[in-house]
C-alpha cells in the first residue's frame, strides 16, 4: 500500500475580511473570473530570519526596511483585492536576528512555550510553512519545540530521519507535503471545494553547514530527485494545485545532484504548477535574473511556471495569482502572474522612504520578546580583555579586525572538516570598515576592555556579508596582499614626513591576512591601481611566511573571507569568484557574535603579524581619529609619536620606518 502523508485542514473560505476591503479594487483575474473560474492568490514570505519588528538590533535602532510587521500590511490589501488566498512563508523564519539567538540561547524553548515569529505568524493566519538551511541552527530539539506552537502545517520532503529505497520509503524528519482542503469561490459566486498540495525543499548542504546538529540524526537528498518521487504521489493522493515551496536560489538550469540553487530544474518536475523560492536573499522577478537559462525575468516564469522570491527579512511579499479552471473533475492553471511588493524605497539621496506602516496586532504579539532582545543586545554576551578599537586599523596590526579574522577561521575550521580541503592550512582575511575618512574624526570602532554586547559588534562589522572560503595558491595570496597595499602611497627612500595613507582607496579593501606573516615595501610602487587594475610586475610583499617558511608560489590555502570578496567584489587575485570551495549560510556578523558567546572572554590582541619593511632614515605622516591617544603607545609593530593636529578635528601622527 502506498503510504499518502497528508493532512487535511478544517476548511475555511478564503474570503477576505480585512477592513475597509471595499475600498480596494480587485485583482483583474477576480473581476474577470466566469463560472467555474476561481482567482487564487498565493502570498509568500520568506527568510524572514525572525525579522518581525522594524529594527535592526545590531544598531539599536528602527529600520523602515525590515519586519514582518510591515510586509503585513501588504497582506491585509492582498487579500482584499481577491475572492481567494493563501499565506504561505518559505523557509529560514527561526534564526538571523539577536531576537532568534536571544530565544535560542537565553530564554530557550520548553515544552509549550511559544517562539515568538511562530506567534506573528500565527497571527496572521499562515496556512503552510516549509525549513529553511537556518532553521536546524540552534538543534533538533529546540526545532521541534519551536514548531509545536505553529497554527499551521511545516512540510520538508528532502530531510529524513531514515532513508528508504526512495524518497517515498524515507522517514522524513517532517511530513514531506500537506494537502490542504479548502472551499473556494468562482466568478458567479459558488462555491468549489478543492485540494491545494504544499511540498517544501531545503539545500541538502545543511549536513555540511549545520553538521554538528545533524550527522547521525538525519540525511539529506537531492531536491529534484525527491520532487520527482513525491509529487506523483500528492497527485495520486488527489492534489488539485501542487506548489512547490524551494527554500533554494534560481541558479543553474543544468541539474547536478545535490546542487545548492535547484530552482530552475525543480521547475520541470511535471506536476508542479507554482514555485516560492528563496535562500538567496533577492528579488524574483527582477532584471538580476533576466539572462538565467529557463527563467523569464519579466514574466516571473521559471520554465514557463510562476515563480516568485519575496526579498528577505521582510522586504517585499511575493504574490503569485493563478485563474484556475474547472475542466471536469480536474483544476487547471488557465493564466499567472508573479510580482512582489516592497515595504520601502531607497530614494537618490540613498535615504529610506517606508512605504506601509506596521500592522498593530503583529508587533502586540512579539512585543515582550521585543523588549526582551532590547535587553539582552544591550547587555554582555562576552568579555574582551583587549580593547577593541580601530585608530590604528589602517598602519598596523589590530585588534577590532583580529577579532574578526578570529571568528571566521574558528568558523571555517570546522566548516572544512570531513572536506578534501581539511589538510590545507586556514587563513583569514579581515578589513577595518569604522576607519575615518568621510566618514569624520570620530568614525572608529572602540570598544573598551570588559564587556562586550551584541550592538557592539555592529561596530566591529558593518555589514551583513555572508562567510565564504576560497581555495589559492601562494602566488594568488601574494597578489591579494599587494592589492590591499594599494593602502599606501610609494615612499622614498630618506624622505621626511611623506603622506602615508591614498585617500582615493577605500579602507574596506584593506584586507589584513591573519595565519602569516609578511611585511610591506612602501619604496616600491603599486602594483594595482584604484581600480585593482595591474599596473607594475615588482610585489611590495617581503618576507612572507607562513608556519616560519617562506611562501612559495605553489603551496596551497584556504582562505576566510566573505560574500563580497569571494565572488570579485575589489578585484582581488584568487578572489574573483572562481575559487570558492564554501559559501555558508550565516552572515560574518552572526560568526562573531557566536565567536564570544562561546569563547566567554575573547583575546584578539594584535599580534604583529604584518608591518612595514624598515627605511633608515625615512618618517611618514596619518590621520587618525583623537580618540587614538590613549592606545598609540600600544601598537605593535610600530613607532607612532603624535605630529600635530590633522585636518578637520583629525589628529596627526608619525610613523619611523
Amino acid at each position: 500500500m502506498t503510504r499518502t502523508p497528508h493532512t487535511t485542514l478544517s476548511r475555511r473560505h478564503f474570503l477576505a475580511t480585512t477592513a475597509g476591503a471595499s475600498l480596494i479594487a480587485l485583482h483583474p483575474f477576480s473581476a474577470r473570473a466566469a463560472a467555474s473560474q476561481v482567482h487564487l492568490r498565493i502570498m509568500e514570505t520568506t527568510d524572514l530570519h525572525v525579522h518581525v519588528f522594524p529594527y535592526n538590533y545590531y544598531a539599536d535602532k528602527e529600520d523602515d526596511t525590515v519586519g514582518l510587521a510591515r510586509t503585513a500590511a501588504h497582506i491585509a490589501d492582498i487579500r482584499a483585492e481577491a475572492s481567494n488566498s493563501m499565506l504561505i512563508d518559505n523557509g529560514d523564519f527561526l534564526q538571523g536576528n539577536p531576537m532568534g539567538d536571544y530565544i535560542a540561547y537565553e530564554r530557550g524553548m520548553k515544552d509549550g512555550d511559544m517562539h515568538p515569529v511562530i506567534q506573528a505568524m500565527n497571527t496572521l493566519g499562515f496556512d503552510a510553512s516549509t525549513l529553511g538551511n537556518h532553521e536546524f541552527n540552534y538543534g533538533l530539539s529546540f526545532l521541534e519545540k519551536s514548531l509545536a506552537g505553529a497554527n499551521f502545517p511545516v512540510v520538508s520532503a528532502n530531510i529524513a530521519k531514515k532513508k528508504g529505497a526512495d524518497p517515498t520509503k524515507d522517514e522524513t524528519l517532517l511530513k514531506p507535503y500537506v494537502l490542504l482542503d479548502r472551499v473556494v469561490v468562482d466568478g458567479n459566486g459558488v462555491e468549489h471545494q478543492i485540494k491545494v498540495g504544499i511540498i517544501g525543499f531545503v539545500p541538502p548542504q545543511v549536513m555540511n553547514w549545520d553538521r554538528k546538529h545533524l550527522e547521525g540524526n538525519v540525511e539529506a537528498r537531492d531536491i529534484v530527485e525527491t520532487a520527482r518521487a513525491w509529487v506523483p504521489q500528492m497527485k495520486e493522493a488527489g492534489a488539485d494545485v501542487i506548489i512547490a515551496l524551494s527554500h533554494s536560489g534560481i541558479g543553474s538550469a543544468q541539474h547536478e545532484d545535490g546542487m545548492e540553487n535547484a530552482s530552475v530544474p525543480l521547475a520541470e518536475v511535471e506536476g508542479i504548477d507554482a514555485l516560492m523560492t528563496g535562500h538567496s536573499h533577492l528579488v524574483f522577478p527582477s532584471a538580476k535574473y533576466a539572462d538565467f537559462a529557463g527563467v523569464d525575468a519579466d514574466k516571473g516564469t521559471i520554465h514557463g511556471k510562476p515563480a516568485v522570491m519575496g526579498g528577505f527579512w521582510g522586504s517585499h511579499l511575493g504574490v503569485i495569482d493563478l485563474m484556475l479552471e474547472k475542466d471536469g473533475s480536474e483544476w487547471r492553471v488557465l493564466m499567472h502572474e508573479a510580482a512582489t511588493r516592497p515595504i520601502s524605497k531607497r530614494n537618490e539621496d540613498r535615504s529610506i522612504t517606508a512605504l506601509v506602516e506596521s500592522v498593530p496586532t503583529v508587533l502586540a504579539a512579539v512585543q515582550k520578546e521585543h523588549d526582551e532582545t532590547l535587553n539582552y543586545v544591550r547587555t554582555a554576551v562576552g568579555k574582551t580583555d583587549t580593547p577593541l578599537h580601530s585608530y590604528f586599523a589602517l598602519v598596523a596590526d589590530d585588534p577590532s579586525v583580529q577579532v574578526v579574522t578570529n571568528a571566521q577561521k574558528w568558523y571555517i575550521e570546522e566548516m572544512m572538516k570531513g572536506t578534501e580541503w581539511e589538510a590545507l592550512p586556514i587563513l583569514s582575511a579581515g578589513a577595518p570598515f569604522k576607519a575615518g575618512g568621510r566618514g569624520g574624526p570620530e568614525y572608529y570602532t572602540e570598544v573598551p576592555v570588559g564587556d562586550v554586547a551584541i550592538k557592539n559588534v555592529a561596530d566591529l562589522y558593518l555589514y551583513p556579508n555572508t562567510i565564504r572560503a576560497v581555495k589559492i595558491t601562494g602566488a594568488q595570496l601574494r597578489g591579494w596582499l599587494d592589492r590591499s597595499a594599494g593602502m599606501f602611497n610609494q615612499v622614498e627612500p630618506g624622505a621626511t614626513d611623506a603622506v602615508l595613507l591614498n585617500p582615493d582607496f577605500p579602507s574596506y579593501n584593506f584586507d589584513v591576512m591573519d595565519g602569516v606573516s609578511y611585511k610591506i615595501d612602501l619604496s616600491k610602487p603599486m602594483m594595482f591601481n584604484r581600480d585593482g587594475e595591474k599596473i607594475g610586475e615588482e610585489s611590495r610583499i617581503v618576507d612572507l611566511m607562513f608556519d616560519g617558511q617562506p611562501v612559495t608560489d605553489d603551496m596551497e590555502f584556504v582562505v576566510a573571507t566573505n560574500n563580497y570578496r569571494a565572488s570579485g567584489g575589489g578585484a582581488f587575485p584568487g578572489a574573483m569568484g572562481d575559487t570558492v570551495i564554501f559559501e555558508g549560510p550565516d552572515t560574518n556578523r552572526d560568526i562573531i557574535v557566536r565567536y564570544i558567546v562561546e569563547k566567554g572572554t575573547i583575546s584578539p590582541a594584535a599580534d604583529g603579524n604584518w608591518t612595514f619593511a624598515p627605511m633608515d632614515g625615512t618618517t611618514v605622516l596619518f590621520e587618525t581619529g583623537p580618540g587614538g591617544k590613549q592606545y598609540a603607545d600600544s601598537v605593535p609593530g610600530v613607532k607612532i609619536e603624535p605630529a600635530g593636529d590633522g585636518e578637520g578635528g583629525f589628529a596627526l601622527y608619525r610613523i619611523t620606518l
